[in-house]
């Protein structure tokens, strides 16, 4: 079964940034899909079986910060 992971994203200043970071976390294994990622508050939603430390450590590998 698969569950909703949001997180908090910081260091997004555009939509380049929002781009890298959806693409980061949909590349993550056990990643379904990427619901949403926003600048504004800084937010990131993925569905799947993705391990938490999985998607905060392809935020970082893509340049930015992240955290449950």
């Amino acid at each position: 079964m698969s569950e909703t992971i949001q997180l908090k994203v910081e260091g997004m200043t555009c939509m380049h940034c929002v781009a890298a970071v959806r693409k980061a976390l949909a590349a993550v294994d056990g990643v379904e899909e990427v619901v949403d990622v926003s600048l504004e508050p800084g937010s990131a939603t993925v569905r799947g079986n993705a391990r938490a430390e999985a998607l905060i450590a392809a935020v970082k590998e893509a340049g930015y910060t992240a955290s449950i």
